[in-house]
């Protein structure tokens, strides 16, 4: 804080007309405090509040919201401290000497600021939006799963929105961010975290951002607020919406087998919101959004790319593992090479020397170990080294019946097939080429390389049981060319 002399040094340049970065470069002060003292009207001396008499709870009183800071603020309400168990544990605790009264005082201030904290109101202007995750149980592919769901309120309509994640990293608020802005057609100008969820970390009173978030909030132009630790109240509206979403829509417990697919449908669920009224203005909440709509920023013309890029050394089996316990295949060729890999909220892809998509993987979450193979990536290196495939990835994932019999082949002729086996696989993709290799064994009893060919083709084109299209009728040439045989007679030739 500056003082007076230094303040009128600022007024009285500024009075010569220099412009605020003539004036911090001739001081050396900040510009927004320059910008503060020349446009401030009133100097006039403020009454000081009177200095309260000390009090031997003074010393304490840090150790007394110590206690109430690690205990009652995570505990249920009926085993906070009292005031009584407060001065008990001062007894017995520390020094303390003074009265149990004294004590009480201090708890009833407390509760106190505590209580006008709480029934705080805040009014939302439109445009502004509030974010925040919440967790619910899930059937994922017929097991059951705690996930977290992304929840963003704009609080002047009360109109939320949800996506489903299995993280809270900063790549799954970004993907939910812009799924969201997509689907309602902009971009809130304001959005208010609890304390950096997902984008970043506090530290003392400074927010670090992730360098995602930050490249994120650029391209979309938004400004960010973080509310401060334990002020639950700066952002009710949208940790009401989390309990709302998980009431409402996930109960009972949704199932699904993608969650990509799962996440649309969701968007198209906060649709029927719409028609429904606010809780206090009774209006329609589709009323009030179009007043929201109205301003939001524009949406940038490209999407921004989710997705951080990061090299990662690959393991003497050509794996990367990322959070120090998944694992992902690349190829074998990559073994204890440097891999570049692309980490996003639902997929990790495995990206070639050129920056084209090798392999893209399911993102793995939590602290059990996980590995997952993708072994269209092995079959090059599989089809020259035939010698291989009795320990092969590639035929623990055969059907049976393949297994079999690329298992009773003499070694030439399985190399030969695992040749053709990686040709399909690299031009028409691994599934179409094991399909293939299914259906022309179906056939035949063995794997014609013609006919896998063709199989594969007709996977990918218009599919293995569409019929062809019809043709054009031959019947005219038939009444032009081949004439009825005449009795006694013979066909025209």
């Amino acid at each position: 804080m500056l003082n007076m002399s230094d303040i009128n040094v600022i007024r009285e340049l500024g009075s010569c007309g220099y412009k605020i970065s003539d004036i911090h470069r001739m001081t050396g002060y900040d510009q927004k405090t320059i910008r503060k003292y020349l446009r401030q009207e009133d100097f006039s001396p403020a009454p000081t509040n009177p200095v309260g008499r000390p009090s031997v709870l003074d010393p304490y009183k840090p150790v007394i919201d110590e206690w109430i800071q690690e205990n009652d603020k995570r505990t249920w309400s009926k085993q906070h401290h009292t005031a009584k168990r407060i001065y008990d544990r001062l007894k017995a605790e520390t020094d303390y000497s003074g009265s149990y009264d004294t004590v009480q005082k201090y708890m009833k201030t407390i509760r106190r600021d505590i209580q006008n904290k709480g029934s705080q109101e805040l009014i939302w202007e439109p445009g502004f939006a509030q974010v925040d995750f919440g967790e619910a149980d899930f059937i994922e592919n017929g097991k059951q799963v705690r996930r977290k769901h992304l929840v963003v309120s704009f609080p002047y309509s009360n109109y939320g929105i949800t996506q489903l994640f299995c993280g809270e990293t900063a790549e799954c608020v970004c993907q939910g961010l812009e799924d969201i802005f997509e689907f309602v057609g902009g971009v809130s100008k304001v959005l208010v975290f609890d304390n950096a969820t997902g984008v970043g970390h506090r530290v003392h009173d400074e927010v670090m951002e992730t360098e995602m978030f930050r490249r994120f909030r650029a391209h979309y132009r938004f400004h960010v607020r973080y509310c401060n630790p334990e002020s639950g109240w700066e952002k009710g509206n949208v940790e009401n919406k989390v309990g709302t979403v998980r009431r409402n829509l996930f109960v009972p417990m949704p199932q699904y087998t993608d969650m990509v697919l799962y996440n649309k449908q969701l968007l198209r669920a906060a649709e029927g919101k719409l028609q429904e009224k606010h809780y206090k203005k009774l209006r329609l909440i589709s009323e009030l959004f179009a007043e929201d709509k109205q301003h939001l920023l524009d949406l940038p013309s490209k999407a921004f790319n989710v997705c951080r890029y990061e090299h990662y050394k690959a393991d003497g089996y050509g794996r990367v593992c990322l959070d120090g316990r998944h694992f992902y295949s690349t190829r074998p060729e990559n073994h204890n090479q440097y891999v570049m890999v692309g980490i996003r909220a639902h997929y990790i892809d495995i990206l070639k020397e050129d920056g084209e998509l090798l392999v893209r993987h399911r993102r793995q979450y939590g602290k059990t170990r996980t590995e997952l193979n993708d072994y269209s990536t092995s079959l090059a290196v599989l089809s020259r080294n035939a010698g291989a495939w009795f320990n092969s990835g590639v035929r623990q994932d055969l059907p049976e019946m393949l297994r079999d019999y690329m298992d009773s082949l003499e070694k030439p002729d399985r190399k030969s097939r695992l040749r053709l086996l990686s040709e399909l696989n690299d031009q028409y993709g691994y599934k179409p080429a094991i399909e293939a290799f299914r259906l022309a064994f179906e056939k035949n009893g063995a794997v014609r390389e013609s006919d896998a060919k063709v199989i594969a083709e007709r996977i990918t084109g218009y599919g293995v049981d569409t019929p062809p299209e019809a043709g054009p009728s031959l019947s005219v040439y038939d009444d032009a060319f081949i004439k009825p045989r005449q009795e006694g007679g013979e066909a025209a030739s």
